[in-house]
């Protein structure tokens, strides 16, 4: 029945293949048929596969200056240009929404289910460090800033009443979602391309390594000054951004941490195979880098909040898979680095790649066609 459905998928920009990007594939390849829509679309010729070359339908935003690199600058603008996307011809909606998406105008006649990867960080429970990271804590341009996040946060919890199924990306996400909306919302975790991750047929070699982008949440700095004070540890990094002069910095001097810059995905692969551990400090909503480095046999030295606490199994578990550190400092990585190379021989690269594989875009796909049915299956019951 869902192959006769006329489907909307709707994201906030299409720009690159990311995280989110893997959801909208996976998406289409269950419903083909839908028509994509976005805030602004400037995917390069070479990326437009994932949504099957299809046209995508865009908002104003889409011919204002200096959009193709600014279009985040537009913010203010995006919850009155979603707004303005017709999609009232559909039978089901489809968001995939983590700023505004989800506020896509719709009918009682049609069914609009959500797909959250995170209710609008900056403007809900990370506005204060949102604020000090773009020096936005004083002055008119602070008060602007404050005004604005306020109006969305408005904006935000209205248009929650026009979805009818919540999605959440991770248990985390969830709990996210009903505090913000006071909603419940279905757990599917994103798809990994798990089966572009193997486990390496050299041995492991005697370093660790870190992938990220260099901004301030990801915490590489946190992960460069605990190993600058374990001389006797390598550490490699990969990643680039506006924090790489403060990482340079951090590392200079210390013979142990090797920087190599971005990397492709074939290299960070290579790399994570032979890795000792992947260690990761941020508190993500899900973390892909992390079942990556799991489906590569790699063990998994993790901050323990967000969605980490979901995708590693601790050293509390049967099957371990990785080590938590509860505090994001120096102190706290460096015990966890310990641990880890204490019980090491308790993890074990096939239980990592098992603990992998759960989150396949096979499992996606099925679990996200179960719940739509079951959805619109009870949504038609209204109609009649």
């Amino acid at each position: 029945m869902l192959d006769k459905l006329r489907v909307a998928l709707v994201h906030e920009w299409l720009v690159d293949y990311s995280g989110s990007e893997r959801v909208i594939e996976q998406i289409l390849r269950i419903f083909p048929q839908a028509d994509v829509f976005a805030v602004v679309e400037f995917l390069p010729k070479e990326l437009k596969g994932f949504i099957q070359d299809k046209s995508v339908q865009t908002t104003f935003i889409q011919k204002l200056p200096f959009t193709k690199t600014k279009y985040r600058f537009y913010l203010p603008l995006m919850p009155i240009a979603i707004e303005q996307l017709d999609v009232s011809s559909y039978d089901l909606v489809l968001s995939s929404s983590h700023a505004v998406a989800k506020g896509v105008l719709t009918s009682p006649n049609q069914l609009h289910i959500s797909y959250v990867h995170s209710p609008i960080r900056y403007a809900w429970d990370l506005q204060h460090q949102y604020l000090r990271e773009a020096n936005l804590e004083k002055g008119l341009k602070s008060w602007l800033a404050r005004w604005f996040l306020h109006q969305i946060r408005l904006w935000d919890v209205r248009t929650a009443n026009g979805v009818d199924g919540f999605i959440a990306n991770s248990k985390f996400i969830a709990r996210r979602i009903y505090k913000v909306y006071r909603r419940e919302a279905h757990v599917i975790y994103p798809p990994v391309n798990v089966e572009d991750f193997q486990i390496g047929v050299l041995p492991k070699e005697d370093f660790y390594l870190t992938a990220a982008r260099f901004v301030p949440y990801k915490r590489v700095d946190l992960i460069v000054e605990a190993f600058a004070q374990m001389p006797d540890k390598n550490l490699i990094v990969i990643g680039d951004g506006a924090g790489l002069a403060k990482i340079q910095a951090l590392a200079s001097n210390c013979p142990n941490i090797t920087l190599i810059g971005y990397q492709p995905p074939q290299v960070l692969r290579d790399y994570m195979q032979r890795s000792r551990a992947f260690v990761f400090a941020a508190e993500e909503d899900f973390g892909i880098t992390v079942v990556e480095a799991q489906a590569c046999g790699t063990p998994v030295i993790a901050f323990g909040r967000g969605g980490a606490l979901e995708t590693i199994q601790g050293l509390h578990t049967d099957q371990p898979t990785g080590v938590f550190f509860h505090e994001q400092s120096v102190a706290s990585l460096k015990i966890a680095v310990r641990e880890f190379s204490q019980n090491s021989d308790r993890i074990t690269s096939e239980n990592c790649r098992n603990n992998a594989l759960r989150f396949s875009p096979e499992r996606f796909r099925q679990e996200f066609k179960v719940y739509v049915q079951e959805q619109w299956e009870l949504f038609t019951q209204t109609l009649s």
